[in-house]
């Protein structure tokens, strides 16, 4: 990759605005007293687009020649995931953030089991409820969960670590290495996952001599 193509990645990337569906829910919410739109008559997503706009960030994350810049794009990448496709989901996930917010894991689970019912394909909806059942230390249902993101967004970076980090609770030290890894290959800018990765290495592979 070029300085000029990693430079006009950075460009675009950044300056492309995208609302995330906390503020997507609030705008579109119904008014009171109109009818909901049924989950089957929801128009379409895009996701040709959407995959393409989600390539072109990866492209702009590994091109970021710092933190903070690694950080505005990966906001973008994290808004792009979040973005349901349907305003009850998008409402109902916001409803699920407020739940986390507030410590009430089992609320937050049971708003992310109804929005799974009604958007099975969307990834970080599963994403989120790993993290929940992972606050439980519920490994099983959180390893399943995460199983389901990374089968839909093989590049979930934020999956990626939490797998690295039940892994090496459950003493699966070659495994959480090679998790970690994966996710920094995606994200060269993950705080903390360089010291795991250092750290597991020694253990698992010895210290250089």
């Amino acid at each position: 990759m070029t300085a000029r193509f990693a430079a006009l990645c950075l460009a675009v990337a950044l300056a492309a605005p995208l609302a995330g569906p906390d503020a997507r829910a609030q705008a579109q919410a119904p008014a009171p007293g109109a009818a909901a739109v049924e989950p089957d008559k929801a128009p379409p997503e895009k996701k040709a687009d959407r995959g393409r706009s989600i390539d072109f960030l990866f492209e702009a994350l590994k091109a970021a020649p710092d933190a903070e810049t690694a950080k505005l794009v990966e906001s973008r990448i994290w808004a792009l995931w979040l973005a349901s496709g349907s305003d009850t989901a998008d409402l109902l996930m916001s409803r699920v953030k407020e739940a986390a917010e507030q410590k009430d894991t089992d609320l937050a689970i049971k708003l992310l089991d109804a929005i799974l019912v009604l958007k099975p394909d969307y990834a970080e909806a599963w994403n989120r409820r790993a993290t929940m059942y992972f606050t439980k230390k519920d490994y099983g249902h959180a390893l399943a969960d995460i199983a389901q993101v990374l089968a839909r967004e093989p590049r979930h970076f934020g999956a990626l670590t939490g797998l690295g980090m039940i892994l090496q609770e459950m003493g699966e030290d070659k495994r959480a290495l090679e998790a970690f890894r994966r996710a920094l290959e995606l994200d060269p800018h993950l705080e903390k996952i360089p010291e795991f990765v250092k750290a597991l290495t020694d253990k698992v592979e010895g210290r250089a001599i």
